[in-house]
């Protein structure tokens, strides 16, 4: 008689109100444009708490972003770059993992679809640990940090400038802080 590995599996929750998915970018060839979405969600399933099992599907409403000035952001929802009116959601299904040699970090491997275009991507995770706040709820909390070029995803608009070089830089560094919280566990 065979007996059957029993496994937990846990859900978890984004905490929005301590959590922020941010991006920055080169503008004018020198500094940086920094903004964020903030309307998101995510689907997260790992086996006990072993985030290295984690089943991951990531969406972001593109018409939520912020840059703190009205008009640029206007102009990131326009056709130039997100076209919010056709695209209503950026997707990241994570799907493969790789350890890092210091125990707590590790790259976290998936498909990032904006504008209805997926493309493979790396990010670095920094996991800080398993903590319950004062309410008695378990939270995981992560840095997450990356690197895209944005013309592989459609979003190509730019001008040139009078002294040379161009408005818009093409890479885009990822910058997320995440606070996730145990919703429920389920043996399979």
């Amino acid at each position: 008689m065979q007996t059957q590995e029993v496994f937990t599996k846990t859900k978890w929750a984004i905490d929005t109100m301590h959590s922020q998915i941010g991006f920055k970018i080169k503008h004018l060839m020198f500094t940086n444009v920094r903004g964020s979405f903030t309307e998101y969600a995510a689907s997260i399933y790992t086996t006990g708490y072993d985030f290295l099992t984690a089943e991951i599907d990531f969406w972001i409403n593109p018409a939520s972003i912020n840059t703190n000035q009205s008009k640029r952001d206007e102009h990131l929802k326009s056709a130039d770059f997100f076209d919010v009116e056709q695209f209503k959601e950026i997707t990241f299904r994570g799907n493969t993992y790789e350890k890092l040699d210091n125990g707590a970090d590790y790259y976290l491997y998936g498909d990032l679809t904006i504008k209805g275009i997926t493309k493979r991507v790396k990010l670095y995770v920094e996991f800080n640990g398993i903590v319950k706040d004062p309410w008695g709820n378990e939270k995981a909390v992560f840095n997450i940090e990356g690197k895209i070029n944005r013309k592989e995803w459609g979003l190509n608009w730019n001008a040139a400038l009078e002294a040379g070089g161009l408005m818009v830089g093409d890479d885009v560094l990822i910058d997320i802080e995440v606070q996730l919280t145990k919703e429920e566990e389920m043996q399979g």
